[in-house]
Formats: C-alpha cells, sequence, structure tokens
C-alpha cells in the first residue's frame, strides 16, 4: 500500500540559509507518527512547505498519491490534509464555540441560496455542533464554550486548537505540538484522546512534539530532523538508542 503522505528531497532556503535539506520520508496511513528535533531543527517549516504555507526550493510532496507542493494551503486543506500551529491561529474575539463552528468548509447554510431554507441545512448544522460538543468534552472546555478565546488561559488556548483541527473532515492531521503548555497529565489524555480517533476512524497523525517523554508512548514511528536534515528514523526504542539523537539533544 502506498503512504499516505510522501515527501521526496525537500530542501527549502530562506535567502542563505538552508532550513531543510534533501529531506525524505513516507507516512503510511492510520500511523500515528512523530517528528522530533533541537530548537531550530526545521521542524515547523517541513510542515509548512507540506501544507503548502512555503513552497520547496527542491523536492517534491505528494499526497494520497498526487502531488501537492504548488497548490495553496486551503486546496491542500480541501484535500483532507489539516495542520495545527505551534502558535495558535484562532480568533480571538469569537467565543470557543463559534471558533468550533467555523472550521468546517462548504457548509450548506453558508450558501445565499440555501440559507433560507432550514430544511436544506439543519441536519449538517446539527451534526457539526454534535461534533463540536464532543471534542469540547473530550478536551476538557466544555465548561468555557461561550468565553471568549481571549479569556482563556495559554494552556486552554492550545487545547482548542487541537480540538479546532480536528473538526475538518481531514483525512491526516499534522499536530504541532499539541500538548505544549498543559500539564503532564492532560497531555497524556490528548495523546490517549488522539490515538482514540485514529483507531475509531482510520486517521493518520505526524506530530511534532518536544514533550519526547510524551509522544514516545503513543508514536510507531519516529523521524529526526537535525540542522535541516534527517538525522534519524525508526521505532520510538530504535530513535532513543541512537547515539547521533543523543548527541544532538546533548548538544542542544
Amino acid at each position: 500500500m502506498a503512504p499516505i503522505l510522501k515527501v521526496v528531497n525537500v530542501t527549502k532556503y530562506f535567502g542563505g540559509v538552508r532550513a531543510l535539506e534533501d529531506v525524505s520520508l513516507d507516512v503510511e496511513k492510520r500511523a500515528m507518527v512523530g517528528l522530533i528535533g533541537p530548537n531550530g531543527s526545521g521542524k515547523t517549516t517541513l510542515f509548512n512547505v507540506i501544507t503548502g504555507f512555503y513552497p520547496p526550493d527542491r523536492g517534491e510532496v505528494y499526497f494520497k498519491g498526487r502531488r501537492i507542493d504548488g497548490l495553496n494551503p486551503n486546496e491542500i486543506f480541501k484535500l483532507g490534509l489539516v495542520r495545527t500551529f505551534q502558535n495558535p491561529r484562532l480568533f480571538f474575539n469569537m467565543s470557543v464555540w463559534e471558533n468550533m463552528l467555523v472550521i468546517p468548509q462548504d457548509q450548506k447554510g453558508e450558501s445565499l441560496l440555501k440559507a433560507p431554507f432550514t430544511r436544506l441545512w439543519l441536519n449538517e448544522e446539527m451534526e457539526i455542533a454534535k461534533k463540536a460538543s464532543s471534542l469540547l468534552k473530550d478536551f476538557g472546555l466544555k465548561d468555557f464554550v461561550i468565553n471568549k478565546v481571549s479569556d482563556l488561559s495559554g494552556a486552554h488556548i492550545k487545547l482548542l486548537e487541537s480540538a479546532r483541527g480536528l473538526m475538518g473532515k481531514g483525512e491526516m492531521f499534522l499536530l504541532d505540538e499539541p500538548a505544549a503548555g498543559v500539564a503532564h497529565t492532560d497531555a497524556h489524555k490528548i495523546f490517549s484522546f488522539i490515538r482514540r480517533l485514529r483507531d475509531e476512524y482510520g486517521l493518520t497523525f505526524f506530530i511534532i512534539e518536544h514533550r519526547i517523554e510524551v509522544l514516545m508512548d503513543y508514536v510507531e514511528y519516529v523521524y529526526v530532523l537535525h540542522n535541516g536534515r534527517l538525522l534519524s528514523q525508526g521505532t520510538p526504542e530504535e530513535v532513543m538508542r541512537d547515539p547521533k539523537v543523543i548527541h544532538a539533544y546533548i548538544g542542544e
């Protein structure tokens, strides 16, 4: 079976600074895969290239067998590849509930022709609300649905970013530090929920996470970036025993 995501020799420069060089990797469908590396190793840049925010200077990106480098982020999103951000990009003057409901694209009720006819969009609206309610409950945010995002703590904002990312009709999710800023117990809850989503709905997750002690308990495979290049890859056990990985983190 072909991988759902394939990155081939991706290279990215910013001016004369190399951010990524000849990075190649595969992510299999229904896998949970980690991406780790010291600060500045190119992890978020790789996510930005994959999801169309940066064009690669060289190399190719394939999603479900289709080449997607060169597409706009919204086009990639519609194909079913969804990402969250290290620095949450939310509507801070809107409520938690409103932030959840705006994510699903092509809602029937948004059409000027269909909006006046409730019967055409009511069932869809109810399903979206049901999904949002379930996600907010699972992420511990059900008591904040009417709060403005600007009134939330940093930890709750991060939880909302992850929950909101799952509102899209995605098949694969790129999560950029979903457990950053939350307590250790809550971090495990987040990853347990991600794994349950994978198992129940056949989703695929590619996850950047600095809290390696949490990440390694949940992913099946790990890629390690260092100075923009792929340093190591393998199972969590193999990667954690790799002298190159140990040296990269000690040298950080």
